[in-house]
Parts: C-alpha cells; structure tokens; sequence
C-alpha cells in the first residue's frame, strides 16, 4: 500500500481510471467521433497525425485498435498512441456504456459482448487485420477476438490482462464485489459525501504503481473527467453489470474458457505485467507467458495496472519491437 492510499478511499474506486492522466497536452490533439453500429454505439479516438502523413500515407501504415477496461475510455490511450502514430494507424475504443459511448440496446457487458462489440467495429470498418491492443478487461476481450477471429488480428498485446485467479489478490476483492447486485450503488451512498478529488487519489492509488508520479495537470484532468462520470445516469449500472461480465467470464469452462482461449491465439503476443499492480497479479504473467503460444514478456517491477499510462515509452517501445518483427518475417516467408 502507497503512503497516498487509505483502505477506505481504495475500496470504492474505479478498477481502470475513467480517463486520464495521460501525456500532458495529448488530448487537445485528439478527435472522438461516435460509431453507430446495430443496438450499439462505440466512441472512437484518433490522435493527431504525425508529421509528413498526407494523403494516402494511412493506406501505407497498418493499423492497431486499443480496448480499455473496466471504468476506463479511449482516453486510457492518449500517453501512449502518439507514440506510435508514426508507425501504425491507431484508434481507441469507448465500449458500449463507458467514455462517451451510451450504453447498448440489450443492456449486455459480458466480456463475449465487447468482444463482439470489437470485431462488429473492425467488419463495419475493414481496418483488420489490426495490431489489437487492450488494457485488463479488454484484454479479455482481445483475447477472445484474436481467438474467435485470427484474420482480424496481426499482433497482440495484453497490459494486465484480466485472466482468470483461482486466488485473487486482496487487494483485488473489492473491485470482484461491483458484481454483486446493488454494491455499486451502496458504495455511492457511503462516499457521497467524498469530493471528487478524495475519489480520484482512491482510483489512482489502486491502478497505479506510484500515484505520486501522476502530474497535477494529469490529476486534475482525472477529477474532471470522474466527474463527469458520476453525473451520468446510467454510471453505476454499467459499472454492476461489467463487473458482473468479468466475473461470470472467469467461472465459464469447456472452449469458452478464457485460458483455452488464449491457447487458441495464433496472432504474435505481447504480455505485459507490473510487478504493483494491486488488480492483476503479477505471479500471472508466468502462466499466461505459457498460455500464449511463443508469447514474448515484459515485466515492469514498478508499474502497476494500466502501464501504458505510468511508462508509455517503454511500452511503447515493446510494442514497436513486436510490430517491426512481425512484419520482418512475414516478408521472409513470403
């Protein structure tokens, strides 16, 4: 436990920070544009193009899609897309119910729905085969993508990804009980008198490996943006309902069994864990190495859940190493 966090502000925080902080200035750079689809709606952000890209260089490039988790939006993304614009043709993801996304018709937030939510995307928008990228609960969800539909992906990159426990950390407990019918909306009416700031310090201290790194524009971007969050009318279910998805994805046996699932993955994969990540525990990363068919890993001792937003340029630099090689040889067996 940091010397910012307390056990009561931790216990009703988000499991992934809603938006930001992310690299300082990135998100004026930003556009967001909302992508109807049949009974759903998903946001989609792009960030600035990179010098010397004009017309007709995004068909030279390939493309990567990001997919947040659970609490998060496409804004969990915007230290670490520009990073890689000069490589790849990026977009993040809001999923159905979180960023500016609304919710879907039928009201689903299983991990099979986003899953599905993010392949609909990639058919409606021939961008695939894509370097798919997701953070915890888009891991999962990536992880069933790249399995169901290996044409859509080329590489894989998994921060954190929410495999299943047989033993979850303590620490990991409070955010299992958002799927417990009402939780959510009990741990409402205990800190409703919580300033938005006390609420952002909770979410931070849990989702980071040092919250003390995050800069005071980035903590002030996060309040806002929890804010805004809370206001929404439809917050609290989604929340419920997601956690409820991701822990029922964890009982679910046979081949829809999400390490049979990453078993079935062809696609190149990148494995990503912090070693103070109080959601995902970091003693995972050595069955999920095994689980991946020649999955490379990276472990960050001091990072902990959402690392592409504490070290942005070292995953980015990983994911960079996985793209070159990848395409290095495919054009040797071609």
């Amino acid at each position: 436990m940091s010397s910012t966090e307390s056990p009561d502000t931790r216990t009703a925080a988000l499991p992934v920070p809603p938006g930001g902080p992310g690299r300082p200035g990135s998100q004026e750079a930003e556009t967001l544009r909302l992508v109807p689809l049949s009974g759903l709606t998903l946001g989609v952000r792009t960030p600035a193009a990179p010098p010397g890209s004009g017309p007709g260089a995004e068909a030279e490039r390939e493309s990567a899609l990001y997919v947040h988790g659970l609490g998060g939006s496409s804004r969990n993304w915007s230290a670490l897309m520009p990073l890689l614009a000069d490589r790849v043709d990026g977009e993040a993801l809001d999923l159905p119910g979180f960023g500016e996304a609304p919710p879907p018709d039928d009201g689903s937030y299983s991990v099979a729905a986003q899953a599905r939510a993010v392949i609909r995307y990639l058919d409606a928008a021939g961008r695939g085969p894509v370097h798919l990228v997701g953070n915890s609960m888009g891991g999962a969800a990536a992880t069933r993508v790249a399995a169901a539909r290996p044409d859509l992906v080329r590489t894989l990159t998994l921060i954190s990804p929410a495999l299943p426990e047989l033993r979850p950390q303590r620490t990991a407990i409070p955010t299992a009980l958002l799927a417990v019918p009402g939780t959510a909306r009990l741990f409402a009416r205990l800190t409703r008198d919580w300033t938005p700031e006390q609420r952002t310090r909770g979410m931070l201290a849990l989702c980071y490996g040092d919250p003390r790194n995050v800069t005071p524009e980035g903590f002030r971007d996060a309040v806002d943006e929890y804010t805004r969050r809370l206001e929404l009318p439809y917050f609290q279910e989604v929340m419920e309902r997601s956690a409820r998805g991701l822990v029922n994805a964890y009982t679910l046996g046979g081949q829809h069994n999400l390490w049979r699932q990453a078993e079935r993955v062809l696609a190149p994969t990148l494995l990503v864990y912090g070693g103070r990540d109080q959601l995902v525990s970091y003693r995972m990363a050595r069955r999920a190495a095994a689980a991946f068919r020649g999955a490379r890993l990276m472990t960050l001792p001091e990072a902990g859940h959402v690392a592409m937003m504490e070290y942005p340029r070292t995953v980015a630099r990983a994911i960079r190493e996985l793209i070159d090689d990848t395409a290095a040889a495919g054009t040797g067996r071609s």
